[in-house]
């Protein structure tokens, strides 16, 4: 496997952890902000576990990564419905994505245990993930302005 399959795994949670980093600093103090913590320092042992594991092959890093999906997605779902009121946004996208991590992380687990693991559904799935990303992130830039315009 070329080092670059490896590293692009990393990237993946290590941006990940930096949003839910941004997001931690911005969320008051109660159990969604503990949720947002949990899923930060899970994405940042994920991309300290995809450096060893890349070292083991495809199968190793699809497992990790996969693991990673399906709790990280989780955490996601969790987020999304505590945040569904109207202040934020009704959160919808992040419910959108994170039911699909759990899914497709299931699914890594099931390629890296075959024959014949492959980065196919993982392509799809991270381009997925980053539009779903900056929608999120366009959708809550809004609404934080909107509630500044308000409260002004």
């Amino acid at each position: 496997m070329p080092w670059t399959v490896p590293a692009l795994l990393v990237v993946y949670p290590l941006i990940d952890a930096a949003a839910s980093l941004i997001d931690y600093r911005a969320t008051p103090d109660g159990s969604e902000r503990r949720v947002i913590a949990f899923n930060g320092l899970l994405s940042t042992l994920a991309a300290i576990a995809l450096c060893l594991a890349g070292v083991g092959g495809l199968a190793a890093a699809l497992h990790v990564f996969g693991a990673w999906a399906v709790v990280s997605g989780a955490a996601q779902v969790i987020v999304g419905v505590r945040r569904r009121g109207p202040e934020l946004g009704k959160q919808w996208l992040t419910l959108i994505s994170g039911r699909p991590s759990f899914l497709v992380g299931i699914t890594y687990n099931l390629q890296a245990a075959g024959d014949h693991p492959s980065l196919d559904v993982l392509s799809m799935n991270a381009t997925g993930g980053v539009v779903w990303f900056i929608l999120e992130a366009l959708l809550l830039g809004w609404k934080s302005r909107q509630l500044r315009a308000r409260a002004v």
